[in-house]
């Protein structure tokens, strides 16, 4: 034990995997120590650990299933019996939000709590950003309501931190609340506050809004920089405006901006979208000339964009180069290729492309890919989404919430509404809250099965729950009208979107024009 008082562990000094929380390191308080490294036979894991130490602590095998009995048995004995410092459990919390260990970082903020201590201001900001980035916004607006209601004033980087989280999900009206506490406590916008703004009305398609916060972010001095460029072009892109798109290029050029990956991964989505794939090659390829390198987004945007013009052959020669440069496909992508290949009839070679991933994809990518695969083809393995879930915790593969949003997705893609519902109901199990994203994928799901009444209820359900609908779900919505034969309350769901301050994508106004040509003819 006395060895024990000459070291203290370092925050954080345990992990969450296989069985054990066992030292990664320690700090020793004396100097002249030696020290060596000890390999785990477990999991490959060095430690450093003194050699003084190493005998009498090489045999034991700790089991803790919660941190809190970590935190009794190691730092109760550490310093003499010395209480742990606030510091200490600060920095242990902010460790464990860097490593998502979410649930943990929360126990030791009711322990640190319980003993009288409060969290700083960098705790407060690690347990928002990252319920936020798992969608738990209800638990991150209670820790932010918490952080103010001790008489701390949030500084802009908290704000900015509880905006993304609310946006991510849909939750516009919050976000604009959380926008007016900040004026009320005259905490500063910066340009990452503006630049959240805008990312979130670009997405959604609100044309006036981002063209607002533009404005706004003139006004106050910050210039358009890589980021805004490339968003500027996205919403001239989403709004038919391509040529637009191409010209603000060139108004980049002549400034005397050279384009960076950002700028060249809108371009190419930009002409990849409007249907110019010779045009989103070429750029491509100077874009390799001037020494940027391509990433996940430039990969994905090329392989969708051939995929959906039904050129899946050059989709597969994007997907394999992707490859051989070291990334592999989002599932969504994947889900896209075969999707194209399953339209065309062309099953082997949905099954060749899934064999030639696997020799060259990691493990937790190919479990991935398998599911989907028989998901997509109807082979009958996973057609139950708790057999697939299960399926994949026995590979070992981290569940997360784009995760459950891939595999609701294939399931609604099918039509498979109740397989889509029990997706959900597992994520929700997992501390997932539903969002925008979820939901839309489950109107999709029951417009896809021809049940356009509960598209109709989940979309009330939306709106009842703070969810801002955004252009997907208005299209999605269209389309389980147009699809029942409702063709009469299409123009409606339009003026609503309209309304809404979405502007329509060429989806809702295919659909509209559908449905008016429809009705004309019902009058003849």
């Amino acid at each position: 034990m006395k060895h024990l008082l000459h070291f203290r562990v370092h925050p954080l000094v345990f992990i969450g995997s296989v069985r054990s929380c066992f030292p990664l390191g320690f700090k020793c308080l004396n100097s002249g120590v030696e020290f060596k490294k000890v390999e785990r036979l477990e999991k490959n894991s060095i430690f450093l650990m003194p050699r003084c130490y190493l005998d009498s602590i090489i045999s034991v095998d700790i089991e803790l299933d919660q941190v809190s009995e970590f935190m009794d048995t190691q730092y109760s004995v550490l310093r003499s019996g010395e209480e742990v410092s606030c510091n200490l459990f600060n920095e242990s919390i902010c460790e464990l939000c860097r490593m998502r260990e979410v649930d943990k970082a929360l126990v030791l903020l009711a322990e640190m709590e319980a003993l009288g201590y409060r969290p700083n201001s960098m705790s407060y900001v690690a347990l928002i950003g990252v319920l936020g980035s798992v969608g738990r916004t209800l638990e991150a607006e209670a820790i932010f309501q918490e952080m103010a209601g001790l008489g701390r004033v949030p500084g802009v980087k908290v704000f900015n931190v509880l905006l993304r989280s609310l946006l991510k999900k849909g939750l516009l009206s919050l976000a604009e609340k959380v926008l007016g506490a900040l004026d009320v406590m005259r905490v500063k916008r910066n340009r990452e506050t503006y630049e959240i703004l805008l990312d979130y009305h670009v997405n959604a398609r609100r044309l006036k809004d981002s063209w607002s916060v533009i404005a706004k972010m003139r006004k106050e001095g910050y210039l358009p920089n890589a980021f805004v460029y490339g968003k500027i072009i996205e919403l001239y892109r989403d709004n038919g405006m391509w040529n637009k798109a191409i010209e603000i290029v060139n108004e980049i050029q002549d400034m005397g901006l050279s384009l960076d990956k950002t700028i060249y991964n809108s371009i190419i989505d930009t002409l990849g979208r409007c249907g110019e794939l010779e045009e989103a090659k070429a750029t491509f390829k100077k874009m390799k000339q001037d020494g940027i390198e391509p990433d996940i987004r430039t990969w994905n945007s090329l392989i969708i964009c051939h995929s959906k013009s039904g050129d899946v052959d050059t989709a597969l020669e994007f997907l394999i180069k992707m490859q051989e440069e070291g990334f592999y496909p989002d599932p969504k992508v994947f889900v896209r290729v075969i999707t194209c290949l399953g339209e065309q009839g062309k099953w082997d070679t949905i099954k060749t492309t899934f064999d030639d991933m696997k020799c060259m994809g990691n493990q937790s990518s190919g479990a991935i890919y398998a599911v989907l695969v028989d998901i997509y083809g109807h082979y009958g393995k996973f057609q139950n989404a708790d057999d697939c879930v299960n399926a994949l915790r026995s590979a070992a593969i981290k569940l997360s919430a784009d995760l459950f949003c891939v595999l609701a997705n294939a399931y609604a893609q099918q039509g498979f509404c109740e397989q889509t519902v029990t997706v959900l109901k597992l994520m929700e199990a997992e501390g997932y809250e539903p969002n925008i994203v979820t939901l839309n994928i489950l109107i999709n799901a029951f417009a896809t099965a021809g049940r356009h009444l509960e598209a109709l209820a989940i979309y009330h359900h939306m709106k009842d729950t703070g969810l801002s609908p955004d252009v997907v779900t208005y299209s999605t919505l269209m389309k389980a009208f147009v699809w029942a034969k409702k063709f009469d309350q299409v123009p409606e769901i339009y003026r609503e979107m309209e309304s809404a301050g979405c502007s329509p994508d060429r989806k809702a106004k295919d659909l509209l024009q559908t449905a008016l040509t429809t009705i004309q003819q019902r009058r003849y």
